[in-house]
């Protein structure tokens, strides 16, 4: 796959109109928080769409829209306005029954927002949601830039193309916003971790010459 000279990764910071699609709540926060905080720290219209809030992944004693709310909650720490975040309820580890549906939803999504650049789960990823929102979200937005963040613990081989290059205070929001997810830390779940996320984002920083960074697949890139 070609990697974007250094006019094409320029031209990226001038696209105003950014959408991540995210199969299930944190997802968008573990692949693509740091850059999300430097978008909208640059003022960019950034929108966060979740299509499982895995309401049958949480404990029996947790109210079903939990991550819901710990969601939206992340999405304040964020800093985006409560309407850009969108959530839809579709079964987790069953995305792939609801295709068509979600495909649709994809489209209108492309119409309402009209977004300059999407973000979503790399071609890698092997969790069988993260293959769906992949596979239809290209389909979906083939016309416009895609960019594949990763999550390590889904996948064998990822090599970034793409670098974005962080700043300590855009990790720090990254932070905050996953401490916003308390079922996870109480689930004890690894990749919620302070020293992984520091970890993979000093070593996607280095390959840049930065001290921060998250890398990206470039799936399509729309100059």
């Amino acid at each position: 796959m070609r990697v974007p000279d250094e006019k094409e990764v320029r031209v990226l910071t001038d696209l105003t109109r950014v959408l991540v699609l995210a199969p299930h709540t944190d997802d968008a926060e573990l692949g693509c928080g740091g850059t999300l905080a430097r978008l909208v720290e640059r003022k960019h219209d950034a929108f966060v769409a979740v299509f499982s809030i895995a309401s049958d992944s949480l404990p029996a004693d947790l109210p079903k829209d939990t991550l819901k709310h710990e969601f939206l909650d992340s999405m304040r720490v964020l800093g985006i306005p409560s309407e850009n975040a969108l959530v839809r309820e579709y079964p987790v580890r069953r995305l792939a029954e609801h295709r068509q549906s979600i495909l649709e939803e994809l489209v209108a999504l492309r119409k309402d927002i009209a977004p300059d650049v999407v973000f979503l789960p790399c071609n890698q990823d092997i969790h069988q949601d993260h293959q769906v929102i992949h596979a239809e979200g290209v389909r979906a937005f083939k016309n416009r830039s895609l960019l594949g963040y990763e999550l390590p613990w889904n996948t064998f081989d990822f090599g970034p193309q793409l670098i974005v290059g962080l700043e300590e205070r855009h990790m720090e929001c990254k932070w905050n916003m996953l401490q916003a997810y308390d079922s996870q830390t109480v689930l004890g779940r690894r990749y919620f971790s302070r020293e992984l996320m520091y970890g993979l984002a000093r070593v996607r920083g280095a390959q840049a010459n930065k001290e921060f960074g998250e890398g990206f697949q470039a799936i399509r890139l729309n100059i």
